[in-house]
């Protein structure tokens, strides 16, 4: 199972000297088009996020709240906020910063939330080889469905990134804690460890 250390957010904002994933684990018998990888770290306010990939055929089709953005070229961040339950939130962006953000179980006990409001500030950009995206998930947004939840120093939490194309020019599923079998990213018990430094 990899691991990965939750750092507190730089006193400027940026993502200088957070630590790296590499998602660059193929699934399923996917080929392994582009890489991609993530930075997580937190203050005591939110979780920051920024994942990047470098691909050469991007696919930005959807942009509705209401579209499926793994169908175009997509980043994806899936986390168990509470060590010891399986229920997660997976968020799922796509160039336009297009979304899906759910909260379940798995695949088949997954439920889409649709927010009234911007809680995450996602911030698409293209780079010179491929795309990126950043966001903010605060926990008051978690604390709605895990009010126990904490981020604090030696906690801990389950999860794992993706890189996903469905119906890009070549259909690709990679990640950054192997996934084995069926098809399929939503299966918490195949989640990485994340711990906060």
């Amino acid at each position: 199972m990899e691991e990965y250390t939750i750092v507190r957010r730089p006193a400027d904002g940026s993502f200088e000297g957070v630590p790296v994933m590499r998602i660059e684990a193929p699934a399923f018998g996917s080929p392994l088009v582009c890489t991609a990888a993530a930075q997580v770290c937190y203050d005591d306010e939110a979780l920051y996020v920024h994942l990047w990939a470098k691909e050469e055929n991007i696919r930005a089709e959807v942009t509705s709240k209401t579209g499926m953005p793994c169908e175009d070229s997509c980043l994806e961040f899936f986390f168990s906020p509470v060590e010891g339950q399986t229920r997660y939130f997976n968020f799922e962006f796509n160039p336009n910063a297009a979304s899906f953000i759910g909260i379940g179980l798995n695949r088949y006990n997954l439920v889409r939330l649709l927010p009234m409001k911007d809680w995450f500030h996602a911030t698409p950009a293209r780079t010179e080889d491929g795309w990126e995206i950043t966001y903010k998930v605060s926990y008051a947004f978690i604390r709605m469905f895990f009010p126990e939840f904490r981020a604090v120093s030696g906690g801990t939490m389950r999860g794992n990134c993706y890189k996903c194309g469905d119906l890009t020019p070549v259909e690709h599923y990679i990640t950054w804690n192997p996934v084995d079998g069926d098809c399929d990213f939503h299966r918490p018990e195949t989640f990485g460890l994340f711990r906060f430094a």
